[in-house]
């Protein structure tokens, strides 16, 4: 059974890295932690993220990504045939650990 997660957007934490675009979903505190902890080389970056799981994703459409602050993991959205997909990863290994189907 999966892990339901905080629904954070990473689409402004992405941004925040490089802009001074400010998500009201998540907290500036919140996005400074994720900055953080990617400096210290405590959570993988969402790109190398993706670049590890979306190959394994043949056939779905890739919708975007979440992250969850507190249990540092990503979850990345896929659609095919109309039924909506979850893998979760966590941002520290990169490790797939969770897939719904």
């Amino acid at each position: 059974m999966m892990r339901k997660l905080t629904a954070i957007s990473l689409f402004p934490v992405i941004l925040s890295l490089g802009l001074s675009s400010v998500a009201p979903a998540q907290s500036r505190d919140e996005q400074g932690q994720v900055r953080k902890a990617m400096r210290e080389g405590n959570v993988q970056s969402l790109r190398d993220i993706e670049r590890r799981v979306l190959p394994q994703m043949k056939g779905h459409e890739y919708l975007g990504p979440e992250y969850d602050v507190a249990a540092k993991i990503y979850r990345l959205k896929f659609i095919r045939d109309g039924r909506v997909v979850f893998v979760d990863v966590d941002a520290r290994s990169g490790r797939i650990i969770g897939r719904s189907d």
